[in-house]
């Protein structure tokens, strides 16, 4: 994958950065220049994603200071141990809420363990339940978990279905094929443009075009030209662009398919 390939300056089309940590960001001073810088190169919505509901409060209050960034409402799973939802009631209850257009992210990370497995697992369950009561998409985070991942995933579809993605896919074909078979669409990150990630590109190829979506999970996994550095919106732009490269489509034709699979999943979400 070339340098020039995926050094575009703005994005051809529109595009959306499907998740992101602006909370995060903001750690480092006022983030209206993130926004703004992502704006500038052509990202022109973006998702802040709530890890902890203690926090949910400031993940809704960045999201109201801007037009075009929305928020989710989760815990992710390093903090189930300590705020992990035994129910879906209160996830629930703050999903209703203005700029809200997802739940989590949740899921299962079995490489840093930061919560017991079980504590994860029971949070998971009060997720796809939130997901299925509201319709919202369950933004879904799964490493070193794969197995239990698409267990939990079929069995709860198998109790009713619920939209999801998989966001910042990194495992093999067997999670993104479960993923897919129930309707689940696949978030890759900057990790895709690493000389090291060819099996993961090798799964991305056989995604469906219908069922991608880019992301930065910014501030980090900055891709290549930008690695090493910290991560913003702005460069959802390389990964679209080396996924286009990768896909053998038009930059601009992929801008338009990635952006028209986000609205289609994540409907709350306000058209520019």
């Amino acid at each position: 994958m070339t340098a020039a390939a995926v050094d575009p300056a703005v994005a051809a089309r529109p595009l959306v950065d499907s998740h992101c940590h602006l909370d995060y960001l903001e750690r480092d001073g006022d983030i209206a220049p993130v926004v703004e810088r992502a704006m500038a190169a052509g990202v022109g919505t973006l998702v802040t994603i709530c890890t902890k509901l203690s926090e949910f409060d400031r993940i809704q209050a960045i999201a109201g200071r801007f037009p075009r960034v929305f928020c989710s409402v989760g815990v992710h799973p390093h903090e189930a141990g300590k705020e992990g939802q035994k129910t879906p009631q209160r996830l629930i209850e703050l999903a209703a809420l203005d700029k809200v257009v997802g739940i989590g992210e949740t899921g299962l990370d079995y490489y840093y363990e930061h919560s017991p497995r079980e504590a994860q697992q029971v949070s998971f369950r009060a997720h796809v339940a939130a997901a299925r009561e509201t319709g919202l998409p369950l933004i879904v985070h799964a490493r070193d978990a794969d197995d239990d991942t698409v267990a939990i995933l079929q069995e709860e579809y198998a109790r009713g279905p619920f939209p999801g993605v998989i966001h910042c896919f990194t495992a093999g074909p067997a999670l993104a094929r479960a993923a897919l078979d129930i309707g689940f669409s696949i978030s890759l990150a900057g990790i895709v443009t690493f000389k090291s990630a060819q099996a993961l590109r090798d799964t991305v190829r056989d995604v469906p075009l219908d069922r991608l979506l880019v992301e930065t999970d910014s501030p980090y996994l900055a891709p290549v030209p930008r690695r090493g550095k910290t991560n913003e919106p702005a460069n959802v732009v390389y990964t679209a662009a080396a996924l286009a490269e990768l896909r053998g489509v038009d930059p601009a034709d992929f801008a338009d398919i990635t952006t028209e699979n986000f609205f289609r999943l994540f409907s709350r979400a306000a058209r520019p």
